[in-house]
């Protein structure tokens, strides 16, 4: 359902709020050995949400990626459309460009009833609390599952 940047995103988010509950900042290539991806992609995942404060960063020997009391109000839906876009959230799912209320394509009804339930879905909770529901070692995607 979601691209593996997204993926990617995800769990290096939960990673980030892991460990900035515990004090520490970490590092791209820390993250990208977590989530098993390779680090260029990683970092610039990871650069994208910075530039739109999901989490936060700091340069220097001490420095790293953080997530902070700045940060607790972003959702998993404010992740997805960073990375992926709002065509999960309100583009046509047969890919038709005239698609929209007053001309829908013929499962418009029906993908917007799913729509809102996945909305509902990724709102419900912050990153923040998903991180704290995570269990050590266990991936963000299978406990969402």
């Amino acid at each position: 359902m979601f691209s593996k940047a997204c993926q990617y995103g995800i769990k290096s988010v939960i990673y980030i709020w892991k460990q900035s509950q515990i004090g520490q900042k970490v590092g791209a290539k820390e993250i990208a050995a977590y989530v098993d991806a390779p680090e260029p992609f990683t970092a610039k995942i990871l650069q994208e949400l910075v530039r739109k404060k999901l989490i936060g960063s700091q340069k220097g020997p001490s420095g790293g990626f953080f997530a902070g009391k700045e940060h607790e109000k972003y959702t998993l839906k404010d992740l997805v459309v960073v990375i992926d876009g709002n065509e999960l959230f309100d583009g046509c799912s047969l890919g038709l460009k005239q698609c929209s209320e007053t001309n829908p394509c013929p499962l418009h009804n029906e993908i917007k009833k799913i729509r809102v339930e996945l909305v509902e879905m990724l709102t419900k909770k912050s990153l923040k609390q998903l991180a704290e529901e995570v269990e050590s070692g266990e991936t963000v995607l299978s406990r969402l599952a």
